[in-house]
């Protein structure tokens, strides 16, 4: 017994914990949801490893812990209370994600002070310096080659895909690039040398930002699609340091047609969920 109690003493003078006197239910807080702190013992504080935003000071301000990671909720202020602290770099402020501001759902999260792009050794473009010191916590020969982005020619992110419609449909292609300098993008059916939309009224293409930084989505719109359109589309992005291309095919049905291909997929579909039930047995 005597033992057990002088176990306990250890324990909420801070000997296996440096920094916290659990309270009742040991929980760690007291009354009220707040941290119970005792005596400050640094020597016994626990190491804190693979912090990649920095090192920040607990609840009780004695040890220190990991810093709160950009885009992870945290505390305002220089107060440890509930979430944590955000790390180097960071500041926490309203998320400033589609929920906030003013939204219902608003939260303050950690964000990065230096919102400036950066150019790694790697040949990789940051968003901002604190996804760099992320990726240098892992590559520690990582070094920054510059601000603003690396020069690239253009990457597509997202390519377009095949598709088959109806005849009289509306469909939509669409190629979203990331490069910089900033590409340009430009469309072509395979078999001709105009660049579309060109003089045919059916045909359009936009394009605009996004919707990450330094992409730009593009758009090819086929209004009351007919056979003729039928055939293979090239998305081709180029700038000052290179092109890259994407092709879709295109394939036009009749009604009938149409329905006879739908039909034909659902078949395949349900043989295909048929045969996965099977193997689950």
């Amino acid at each position: 017994m005597q033992v057990l109690v002088l176990l306990v003493l250890n324990l909420l003078t801070c000997g296996a914990v440096p920094n916290r006197l659990w309270g009742s239910g040991w929980n760690g807080t007291g009354p009220g949801g707040a941290a119970v702190c005792g005596p400050c013992e640094p020597d016994l504080c626990p190491e804190s490893r693979g912090c990649r935003a920095g090192l920040v000071p607990d609840s009780c301000g004695c040890c220190q812990e990991c810093g709160n990671l950009e885009g992870q909720a945290c505390d305002p202020g220089d107060r440890n209370l509930f979430y944590g602290l955000c790390g180097t770099g960071l500041r926490c402020q309203a998320d400033p994600g589609p929920a906030g501001p003013g939204g219902e759902d608003e939260e303050e999260v950690c964000v990065c002070e230096d919102q400036e792009p950066v150019c790694g050794t790697d040949g990789t473009t940051y968003l901002n310096m604190c996804q760099f010191r992320e990726a240098a916590f892992s590559e520690p020969e990582l070094r920054t080659r510059g601000r603003g982005p690396c020069r690239t020619a253009p990457v597509i992110k997202v390519p377009p895909q095949d598709q088959v419609n109806g005849s009289g449909s509306s469909l939509i292609f669409l190629c979203e690039v990331f490069a910089f300098p900033m590409a340009q993008v430009e469309w072509k059916k395979a078999g001709r040398d105009v660049i579309l939309p060109g003089d045919d009224p059916h045909i359009s293409v936009q394009s605009r930002g996004g919707p990450l930084k330094f992409e730009l989505s593009s758009w090819l719109q086929i209004e009351g699609a007919e056979l003729s359109d039928s055939g293979t589309y090239h998305c081709t992005a180029h700038n000052n340091q290179g092109s890259v291309s994407a092709a879709a095919v295109l394939e036009v049905l009749r009604a009938e047609e149409l329905s006879s291909y739908l039909s034909n997929s659902v078949s395949e579909m349900k043989q295909l969920m048929d045969d996965y039930d099977q193997d689950l047995y």
